[in-house]
Protein backbone atom coordinates (compact mmCIF):
# COMPACT_ATOMS: atom_id res chain seq x y z
CA UNK A 1 0.00 0.00 0.00
CA UNK A 2 1.55 3.00 -1.07
CA UNK A 3 -0.66 5.21 1.23
CA UNK A 4 1.02 3.66 4.39
CA UNK A 5 4.52 4.57 3.38
CA UNK A 6 3.59 8.38 4.29
CA UNK A 7 1.52 7.42 7.21
CA UNK A 8 3.72 7.84 10.68
CA UNK A 9 3.76 5.32 13.21
CA UNK A 10 1.03 6.49 14.95
CA UNK A 11 -1.26 7.32 12.06
CA UNK A 12 -1.15 3.65 11.05
CA UNK A 13 -2.00 2.49 14.52
CA UNK A 14 -4.75 4.55 14.95
CA UNK A 15 -6.18 3.15 11.50
CA UNK A 16 -5.35 -0.43 12.58
CA UNK A 17 -7.01 0.03 15.89
CA UNK A 18 -10.42 1.61 13.91
CA UNK A 19 -10.03 -1.81 11.15
CA UNK A 20 -10.10 -3.92 14.15
CA UNK A 21 -13.03 -2.49 16.03
CA UNK A 22 -14.85 -2.31 12.62
CA UNK A 23 -14.63 -5.78 12.41
CA UNK A 24 -15.20 -6.93 15.56
CA UNK A 25 -18.35 -5.24 15.96
CA UNK A 26 -19.66 -6.39 12.53
CA UNK A 27 -19.85 -3.11 11.18
CA UNK A 28 -18.73 -4.26 7.92
CA UNK A 29 -19.71 -7.52 5.61
CA UNK A 30 -17.33 -10.16 4.85
CA UNK A 31 -16.30 -8.72 1.13
CA UNK A 32 -15.09 -5.27 2.94
CA UNK A 33 -13.66 -7.40 5.70
CA UNK A 34 -11.60 -9.45 3.69
CA UNK A 35 -10.63 -5.45 2.23
CA UNK A 36 -9.95 -4.18 5.67
CA UNK A 37 -7.77 -7.05 6.66
CA UNK A 38 -5.55 -6.99 3.77
CA UNK A 39 -5.28 -3.19 4.52
CA UNK A 40 -4.38 -4.06 7.90
CA UNK A 41 -1.74 -6.31 7.23
CA UNK A 42 0.01 -3.56 4.98
CA UNK A 43 -0.14 -1.05 7.61
CA UNK A 44 1.31 -3.84 9.78
CA UNK A 45 4.28 -4.43 7.98
CA UNK A 46 4.70 -0.59 7.79
CA UNK A 47 5.11 -0.49 11.59
CA UNK A 48 7.22 -3.09 11.69
CA UNK A 49 9.49 -1.67 9.48
CA UNK A 50 9.18 2.07 10.87
CA UNK A 51 10.33 0.35 14.15
CA UNK A 52 13.05 -1.80 12.25
CA UNK A 53 14.57 1.48 11.34
CA UNK A 54 14.18 3.10 14.73
CA UNK A 55 16.12 0.07 16.33
CA UNK A 56 18.42 0.70 13.88
CA UNK A 57 19.10 4.36 14.22
CA UNK A 58 19.37 3.57 18.02
CA UNK A 59 22.23 1.24 17.70
CA UNK A 60 23.76 3.56 15.28
CA UNK A 61 23.40 6.49 17.79
CA UNK A 62 24.89 3.81 20.28
CA UNK A 63 27.81 3.52 17.87
CA UNK A 64 28.93 6.88 17.26
CA UNK A 65 28.66 7.66 21.11
CA UNK A 66 31.78 6.23 21.25
CA UNK A 67 31.08 2.42 21.60
CA UNK A 68 28.71 3.34 24.41
CA UNK A 69 26.65 0.03 25.49
CA UNK A 70 23.85 0.17 27.43
CA UNK A 71 22.12 -2.85 29.19
CA UNK A 72 18.40 -3.71 28.20
CA UNK A 73 15.88 -2.80 31.27
CA UNK A 74 14.54 -6.07 32.92
CA UNK A 75 11.88 -4.95 34.92
CA UNK A 76 11.58 -6.81 38.69
CA UNK A 77 9.30 -9.48 38.86
CA UNK A 78 7.10 -7.56 41.44
CA UNK A 79 6.62 -3.81 40.80
CA UNK A 80 5.75 -3.07 44.63
CA UNK A 81 9.51 -4.12 44.63
CA UNK A 82 12.38 -2.45 43.69
CA UNK A 83 14.81 -4.90 41.78
CA UNK A 84 17.71 -6.21 44.30
CA UNK A 85 15.74 -6.03 47.34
Amino acid sequence: MARSARLSFEEAMKRLETIVEQMEAGEIGLEESVTRYEEAMKLAGHCRQVLDDAELRLQQIQADAGGVRTAPFDPPADPARPAGS
